[in-house]
């Protein structure tokens, strides 16, 4: 019982949620987000409306706008899928960015120095992309589980080795000859190259393999033993440790999976985009740590990551029309991320607890 001077408020834990509750939580939450950041708009003189209208105009107004938001969707989605599926056994994977370069970097060692046949080489890179994702994802989940090491800062700091791993390369070994006063690979192969939709510039195999997985992590979740553990871990720890599944299988799974897909990601992203190893900036605009907001704003359900990447993708092609037209920073749209991440965990109190108004004391 909570009492102010006049009125007295009762907060209890709520037994049930129901998705109605959830889905007006999260818009109520991105609104009054979308309101401080429309305050930002007022320091820089420019009328909170008009900044929006540009956003949405901008990037839902024209044929490129659209096939913007769909391609930089890809990465959002293929990582936030892993993450809802991270997050469902209470992993805290920040790493699906560093994650995602790794799987940059195994692909383009497939595409410029196997020997593999031409029609093998995507497949290969493909899969080089997951394995070398999955791996940078595994060693986090052994530090948790066998070490006790925060996983939080374990998956942060290997972001950092990731980028510099990446600097290295394109710097040293892998740079190419015709590299003058810049830092990135040899082009790859024609045969190593994603074919994207005629004048566009969405690489259509990553999506489509996208929206698959989000599907089959939905039914490995719902309808599977292991989607039941991961779940029974996630939900209550103690039970899970009662009813004897092992927490470093559920965790090396996740990882694994979760990992994997963030070096899908990358994959996409130097095979569809760049055709090279370029530095880490250029490789991904910070897609693995938007990821983290996408899963959450999904309320870790994978269907429901194709929305919210689709959502977050349009405010990234909206920040690049704000600052190309009102001379915004291009940090803006980390100023936008931060507060809808900042109401969402906010508005995790309101779906958890029930607050009556009793009446006057």
């Amino acid at each position: 019982m909570i009492s102010a001077k006049k009125w007295r408020f009762k907060i209890e834990e709520r037994s049930s949620v129901s998705n109605s509750r959830v889905l007006l939580t999260s818009i109520l939450a991105i609104l009054a987000a979308l309101i401080i950041v429309g305050i930002f708009f007022q320091f820089y003189g420019v009328s909170a409306f008009k900044a929006y209208r540009l956003i949405f105009s901008g990037s839902l107004g024209s044929r490129f706008g659209l096939a913007e938001i769909v391609r930089r969707a890809i990465p959002l989605l293929l990582c936030g899928v892993g993450l809802t599926l991270a997050f469902r056994a209470l992993f805290w994977n920040i790493g699906a960015e560093g994650q995602l370069l790794i799987g940059a970097v195994a692909a383009t060692g497939i595409a410029l120095f196997s020997k593999l046949p031409p029609f093998l080489l995507l497949p290969a890179m493909f899969l080089g992309g997951f394995i070398g994702g999955a791996l940078w994802g595994i060693v986090p989940a052994f530090l948790k589980v066998i070490l006790g090491i925060n996983e939080v800062i374990a998956t942060l700091m290997m972001n950092y080795m990731a980028i510099y791993l990446v600097e290295w390369l394109i710097h040293g070994p892998w740079k190419g000859p015709s590299a003058r006063g810049f830092a990135y690979s040899d082009p790859f192969p024609p045969s190593a190259m994603l074919p994207t939709i005629t004048g566009t510039r969405i690489h259509w195999p990553t999506l489509i393999i996208g929206l698959v997985i989000s599907v089959l992590i939905y039914i490995l979740i719902v309808h599977t033993k292991s989607g039941l553990e991961v779940r029974v871990m996630g939900e209550n720890p103690e039970a899970a440790r009662y009813a004897g599944i092992n927490p470093l299988k559920v965790t090396l799974l996740v990882m694994l999976i979760s990992g994997g897909l963030a070096g899908l990601a990358g994959v996409g992203e130097i095979a569809g985009i760049h055709q090279r190893l370029l530095g880490p900036t250029h490789i991904s605009m910070g897609y693995g740590y938007t990821a983290v907001i996408v899963a959450w704003l999904a309320r870790r359900n994978p269907l429901a990551v194709i929305f919210t990447s689709l959502f977050f993708a349009l405010l990234i092609t909206g920040g690049d029309v704000i600052k190309v037209s009102l001379g915004f920073p291009s940090q803006m749209i980390n100023v936008f991320n931060g507060a809808i991440l900042f109401f969402l965990i906010g508005s995790e109190f309101f779906l958890r607890y029930r607050i009556s108004f009793i009446g006057r004391r």
